[in-house]
């Protein structure tokens, strides 16, 4: 019984954890679970971290266009995407990708990659108390920041960028942007910097769409370039 109770003890801390480290995330440079895992086994990792304001204005707005574009008005979770996705897991059509962004930083800062039933049930309310705690400016400089932009270890906007084009994500073009925005989320697969036919595709997709919601009220004074 006793080393029962240890156990829980132990579930209730782990599961508790992340609730905490949110409260220090608005401040510091946050890193993922992935580039924990890829240190730990010796694997690299590029990463320098770049505030908001430096990131050029392409980048967090075509983002937001082709990931997630209720973010500046949802609470962490958009319902009516995730209803949307349930419904055709239950009809056995195949599933799109229902997850804002929010949700996205909730995976790559505390949880695992992949499907299930598990995940979900421990990243939708830490979406939602992400939300609570932290500015939509702030959510989405983490995820610009933590996101994989490589094949061998590149991850934030700045590693990304340079990897794809060999200079600063502050002088990222709209169609540069579009382009990084189109690798995600695999961009082992996918590639910026030797585009194929179908990353072009989508980048052409998103650059339209982040031109045609050029204005993101939740971005603020972020540069226009």
């Amino acid at each position: 019984m006793r080393l029962v109770r240890r156990l829980l003890l132990i579930l209730v801390i782990v599961l508790a954890l992340p609730y905490g480290l949110v409260l220090l995330y608005g401040a510091g440079h946050p890193v993922s679970t992935l580039m924990l895992w890829r240190w730990a086994t010796g694997a690299p990792v590029s990463r320098t971290w770049v505030d908001l304001d430096t990131i050029s204005g392409a980048l967090p707005r075509t983002v937001i266009a082709s990931e997630d574009a209720k973010f500046c008005t949802h609470r962490g979770v958009d319902w009516n995407a995730l209803q949307d996705v349930i419904e055709d897991a239950q009809e056995g059509e195949a599933t799109r990708g229902g997850s804002t962004i929010t949700q996205q930083v909730v995976k790559n800062l505390f949880l695992w990659p992949g499907r299930s039933v598990i995940r979900k049930g421990l990243e939708l309310p830490l979406a939602l108390w992400i939300e609570l705690v932290l500015p939509k400016r702030r959510i989405l400089e983490i995820y610009l920041n933590i996101a994989e932009w490589g094949p061998a270890g590149q991850f934030g906007a700045e590693a990304g960028a340079i990897y794809a084009f060999g200079r600063s994500a502050a002088t990222l073009s709209a169609r540069e942007a579009a382009l990084m925005a189109a690798i995600l989320p695999n961009p082992v697969t996918r590639s910026a910097r030797n585009p194929g036919p179908g990353v072009r595709r989508l980048a052409g997709k998103y650059a339209a769409r982040a031109q045609a919601s050029w204005a993101q009220p939740c971005l603020g004074r972020n540069r226009a370039s």
